[in-house]
């Protein structure tokens, strides 16, 4: 299997994190951005959760701080979006997005599957492909009661200790979901080791993406 890495630069890489709510970006990418902060390379990460309130408010700031600790610049945003709706609230979501195109222009960026089964998980996609026409974008994906789980094609293998250190993370910071029958240290391992053993990652564990558009740059031909 070819490898693809970010080569070495100068400037940090500049990461948009997208998510509808809070937690879908730690169970979605959040091993890739651990994985991202200790490898040396500099990122400057802007992270926006869309719809999240009172006590989820708190958790998913809280979490951010942990999952971009070692970012050098970090903006983080939390919206009141309202969960569920999003489809009905499309005209102030494209404002956002329409904001947040004025002030970045992200080298990666990360945001949800075109086929997600969640209303609100597919616009904040279809609005970040509206968006960010010309930018490399990995859509994450999010284990849930609908199964909709597909066939994605970019992994990122991650160390058993990042892999485990994401999932207690998580479990740790958003105790407003304990009890519900799908937040659980089992599904979401049980999806990294899928995933780890589809890609045969060393350490048997890895996220995955879906990528529909890419260019592999070959250099300049002599």
């Amino acid at each position: 299997m070819l490898t693809l890495e970010f080569g070495a630069r100068e400037e940090p890489l500049v990461v948009l994190c997208l998510g509808a709510h809070a937690d879908d970006l730690e169970i979605g990418c959040g091993g890739t951005l651990l994985t991202l902060g200790g490898t040396g390379l500099s990122i400057a990460v802007t992270w926006v959760v869309f719809s999240a309130d009172g006590r989820r408010q708190q958790e998913a700031c809280e979490s951010a701080e942990v999952f971009l600790s070692r970012a050098k610049t970090k903006d983080i945003a939390v919206k009141g979006f309202r969960d569920g709706f999003f489809p009905y609230q499309g005209q102030d979501l494209k404002e956002e997005f329409e904001a947040l195109k004025r002030r970045i222009s992200p080298d990666l960026i990360f945001t949800h599957h075109q086929n997600d089964r969640h209303q609100d998980h597919r616009l904040i996609s279809e609005l970040t492909w509206n968006t960010f026409r010309s930018h490399l974008i990995l859509e994450y994906e999010i284990p849930k009661y609908d199964g909709d789980l597909g066939s994605p094609n970019i992994f990122v293998a991650l160390p058993e200790s990042v892999a485990r250190r994401k999932v207690h993370e998580i479990l740790a910071t958003f105790q407003s979901q304990t009890g519900k029958h799908w937040f659980s240290d089992d599904v979401f391992m049980s999806l990294l080791r899928l995933r780890g053993m589809e890609c045969a990652a060393a350490d048997r564990y890895a996220e995955a993406f879906y990528s529909r558009k890419a260019i592999l740059s070959l250099g300049t031909a002599r």
